[in-house]
């Protein structure tokens, strides 16, 4: 049977951690009054006589009374206000084996309630404020789609109509349909994040405060205003429709929109006697309802986490009065309880009221009347894990593992892999084998981070925005490796084979080009298999990445920009087997073409800081999205190691003196700068005054060395870049098979960095207690002079 605190810790929600019962530190108070009543039990004994009389005079009427009324405890209401909801403190009536751990332990007990209380009025009020924002802006959707089919009438799709992008149509909107309360959360909106934060549309409270007032709805003058929108005049109120401008196409079309708007469109914004002309964009009308629909699902999720917070919470206060009545044989249960059952956190329905309210509503609006449909949405049904899984992982470890032995023992009889082995096989081949390999050492450590982040509850999937259904589990991550490996092993082994058998490389030098066209078709396949949805979503982030910075820069774009600037090398083989294939080498087997062409040199340049120029364009759209200067020191440090490969490069192709000299010295202070941020910034680590001596306060791993050792092993992993310098070798190794070795080990330390930055992450998150984003909402008033 499992333990109620492995069980509490394991269906909590781990942002808001701090906020639930301490349990542990309430079994530790316990612990001490355990340990105290079996060190006195002559106490005990002497004392039995009168607990008997006592309990014997109890069963007269006048005794009996005096007790019901008392007790063993009595707990008072100190005070109740609005901002710190109740505070209770409780007084001991009877005399225990040792009053001050007892007392200690209540003043916990106390503690904990009254946090509990205060969390979760804090927290309900947020929700019941983004609920009232919500039905406001429902409120408006509904009278413009009804505007809309009385225009066209009744059988008009305004959803699914390409042909025209506006169409002019009338309201009425009432004066209480957009108060005030309908801006209190646009202010949340994705631009206003800081550094550490999951996302630019994740903003915490007081953020939300600072902008909710800047935007707020004017009442005097009932206008409000965004940067992009169709502007709707209804009743001497300017209503703008508000798309996030996240990717150039909104971007764009936002500065022609206000163009326009300001030169032809001037007229369709006058009211006359029969009602306001609109001029409404269908195609941002229909992002605004999906905005609105998504700001219905998190705030139903946020709900459920609420709910999930009163449960766990209740029956953590159970548990413990349980054991200390158990500890001290006193009946503090049924006294206590009451006093729990009645506070603030157990007895307000308000949330599961407004729960009601949001499934009606998006049953309604959103699902048609169909409830199974709406619960898709609302309360997404988790994959279960498959033992099948688990077996095709073995199954293909296995084979690979054989394959790759096999590999291995061939190539070392042919001597593949030595100095003056095949330079043709090392020069066509081996890099395709190089890339396969370093690519799917990076996923497999990706599986491995997320099995440690599931293991140490790191939110992950909240942190980089992953659908619930379509997330990546580690066992998924590791079934596309294993099978992926076994496949391109496989094939190398079977071209081997065909060389040892005296097949010229004419015949079947086509076999590597045809298993990278494989992989490139399944990547891009639009049929749903072979796990579609992630596919299209890291295609999406690649385009992302590389249209930095017209794109707006999320955490999981970030992310993956990093991974890219520690896969420089299988970028060049990636370039080199693409020249080699498509202009056609592979024909005349002229493998020193690509390396003659200037073009390709001049692309080898590209390539080798082209991630890290991703990296820096990133910083630049968050600085100027947020203002904040931090993204500029980052910049730096990417432009640092933009000019520290561009001299290895050039290094690798000159080999004289006066390189070497920029080599150390460029790569010198980009190692240094980055084991600054590395350590500092992504880590946390290096705190003098933290109570952690030279770490954070919040730490996610028990033992403490591992931050060490983890700290000492990205140093050394950080100097490998000095093999470009020492030239040193392994025996008759090819130099190529050390340059693999070099990349793999930087591999390595980015899969092993990226533990702690999302560590980092969380805990910056889990102090401001989000669990849920905050999607910006589309209806915002503007000043008609504006």
């Amino acid at each position: 049977m499992v333990k109620f605190s492995k069980q509490f810790e394991g269906q909590l929600v781990p942002e808001w951690k701090e906020a639930f019962v301490d349990y542990w530190q309430l079994k530790k108070d316990l612990k001490k009054i355990h340990l105290l009543n079996c060190n006195t039990p002559t106490k005990q004994h002497q004392n039995s006589l009168p607990n008997t009389l006592f309990s014997s005079l109890r069963k007269f009427p006048l005794f009996g009374n005096q007790h019901r009324e008392h007790g063993v405890i009595q707990v008072k209401m100190l005070a109740s206000t609005a901002s710190k909801g109740d505070v209770y403190e409780t007084k001991l009536l009877e005399q225990f084996a040792d009053t001050d751990a007892a007392t200690e332990f209540f003043a916990c007990l106390d503690l904990q309630l009254n946090k509990v209380n205060q969390f979760y009025r804090t927290k309900e009020g947020e929700f019941l404020e983004r609920g009232d924002s919500l039905k406001k802006q429902m409120e408006i959707l509904i009278q413009l789609k009804t505007a809309i089919k009385q225009q066209h009438g009744k059988d008009a799709s305004f959803q699914d109509s390409k042909e025209d992008d506006s169409i002019p149509g009338s309201i009425s909107c009432d004066e209480e349909s957009i108060k005030d309360k309908t801006e209190q959360e646009q202010g949340q909106d994705s631009t206003t994040d800081e550094f550490n934060n999951y996302d630019e549309q994740l903003t915490d409270s007081s953020k939300s405060e600072e902008l909710g007032k800047s935007m707020r709805m004017k009442r005097d003058d009932g206008k409000m205003r965004t940067f992009s929108g169709s502007v709707i005049n209804c009743q001497a109120k300017n209503l703008r429709i508000h798309i996030p401008l996240t990717n150039p196409t909104r971007t764009f079309s936002a500065i022609t929109y206000l163009l326009w708007d300001d030169l032809v469109n001037q007229s369709s914004k006058k009211c006359g006697p029969g009602g306001c002309k609109l001029h409404i964009n269908k195609t941002k009308l229909h992002h605004a309802e999906k905005m609105i629909r998504g700001a219905f699902v998190e705030l139903y999720k946020g709900l459920g986490y609420l709910e999930t917070y009163r449960n766990l919470n209740m029956l953590a206060f159970v548990k413990i009065l349980k054991k200390f009545d158990k500890v001290t044989n006193k009946q503090i249960l049924p006294i206590y309880l009451k006093v729990v059952e009645s506070s603030y956190f157990n007895s307000s329905d308000k949330v599961m009221k407004l729960a009601d309210e949001v499934e009606e509503l998006f049953i309604k609006h959103f699902a048609e009347d169909d409830r199974r449909m709406a619960m898709k949405y609302l309360k997404p049904a988790y994959q279960k894990e498959s033992h099948a899984v688990t077996f095709f992982i073995g199954l293909f470890t296995g084979g690979f593992i054989a394959l790759f032995a096999g590999y291995v023992i061939m190539a070392h009889i042919m001597g593949m892999y030595r100095r003056q082995s095949d330079t043709f096989y090392m020069e066509t081949v081996y890099p395709v084998l190089s890339m396969f390999s370093l690519l799917f050492l990076h996923f497999f450590l990706y599986g491995c981070n997320i099995f440690m982040w599931r293991k140490t509850r790191i939110n992950y999937s909240f942190i980089f925005e992953l659908a619930a259904t379509k997330e990546l589990k580690y066992r998924d991550v590791f079934l596309i490796c294993t099978t992926s490996m076994t496949a391109v092993v496989g094939v190398m082994f079977v071209h081997l084979l065909l060389v040892a058998k005296g097949y010229s490389y004419t015949q079947v030098q086509a076999i590597p080009g045809l298993l990278i066209l494989v992989f490139l078709l399944l990547l891009v396949c639009p049929f749903n298999i072979i796990y579609k949805s992630t596919r299209y979503h890291f295609l999406r982030m690649m385009r992302n990445i590389i249209l930095s910075p017209l794109y707006k820069v999320v955490m999981v774009d970030f992310f993956m920009a990093d991974q890219l600037c520690s896969q420089v090398p299988m970028l060049r083989n990636l370039e080199y087997i693409a020249c080699y294939y498509i202009t056609g080498s592979f024909k005349t087997q002229d493998y020193g073409y690509c390396m003659r062409a200037k073009n390709y040199r001049d692309l080898a340049y590209a390539v080798s800081f082209l991630p890290y120029y991703w990296r820096a364009m990133q910083c630049a759209r968050r600085w100027f999205d947020e203002g904040q200067t931090s993204h500029l020191v980052n910049l730096g440090k990417y432009v640092s190691a933009m000019l520290a490969a561009g001299a290895k490069v050039a290094y690798e192709k000159e080999r004289s003196t006066g390189w070497l000299c920029l080599l150390v010295a460029m790569s010198s202070a980009a190692t240094v700068y980055q084991l600054y941020w590395d350590f500092v910034k992504d880590w946390g680590l290096l705190q003098f005054h933290s109570k952690n001596p030279w770490l954070r306060n919040e730490l996610m791993l028990r033992r403490k060395f591992i931050y060490f050792f983890s700290m000492g092993l990205n140093l050394i992993l950080r100097l490998a870049w000095l093999q470009t310098v020492l030239h040193s070798s392994f025996g008759s190794v090819d130099y190529r098979v050390t340059g693999l070795f070099l990349a793999a080990l930087e591999v390595i330390r980015r899969g092993h960095w990226n533990f702690y930055r999302l560590e980092n992450e969380h805990l910056n998150n889990a102090g401001k207690f989000r669990a849920v984003k905050t999607v910006p909402l589309p209806f915002h008033e503007v000043d008609e002079e504006d």
